[in-house]
């Protein structure tokens, strides 16, 4: 086994420790302010329209651990998500407002047991810093509802170098033969 893989392994084995001792919990510590909003656009400029609705709207809308982890900013269990796995071509779009995040083209097994991707659609995030493990990470967002889908590190392949890292529950699959669904109001 060539060095540079066992040190993947290890840091897979690292993140995976890391999702584990953090997919439960959400709550008050993961929860943000409610006027707190990302603070930097990642991809270039959007002509998106925010959607502002109020969490109560959103956890009547969503299942109980997309809210949790869409608007408390939770992290769910790896390996637990079907989107991991999902080799079709299509459109993950946010579990919350719909909006088209991610092309098929740019998800790869990234050995983490998180639906990840090299590269979101552009202007379809915004980024901040999470420092809830102590050390400052990079954490997204959806760019119109604000919804949190997960983290982006730099260890992910060509041609961006970068590995978004994705709560499956945070994201819906449509494949390329159906229609994307109307953003939600």
């Amino acid at each position: 086994m060539k060095t540079t893989s066992r040190r993947r392994l290890l840091l897979n084995g690292i993140r995976t420790f890391l999702g584990l001792a953090i997919g439960g919990v959400t709550g008050s510590l993961m929860a943000r302010a409610a006027d707190e909003k990302p603070i930097s656009r990642e991809t270039g400029g959007s002509d998106v329209e925010p959607l502002s609705k109020p969490l109560a709207e959103w956890r009547d809308l969503l299942p109980t651990r997309s809210y949790e982890v869409l608007f408390e900013e939770g992290t769910e269990r790896p390996w637990s998500s079907p989107l991991n796995g999902e080799k079709r071509k299509g459109t993950f779009v946010c579990a919350a407002c719909l909006l088209p995040l991610f092309d098929s083209k740019t998800k790869f097994d990234s050995g983490t047991g998180w639906p990840s991707f090299w590269q979101p659609i552009a202007g379809r995030v915004d980024t901040k810093t999470d420092i809830k493990l102590l050390l400052p990470r990079t954490e997204y967002h959806c760019v119109r509802c604000g919804g949190h889908q997960g983290h982006v590190f730099d260890d992910g392949p060509r041609p961006t170098g970068q590995r978004w890292c994705n709560n499956g529950v945070a994201l819906k699959f449509v494949p390329a033969d159906q229609p994307l669904p109307a953003l939600r109001t």
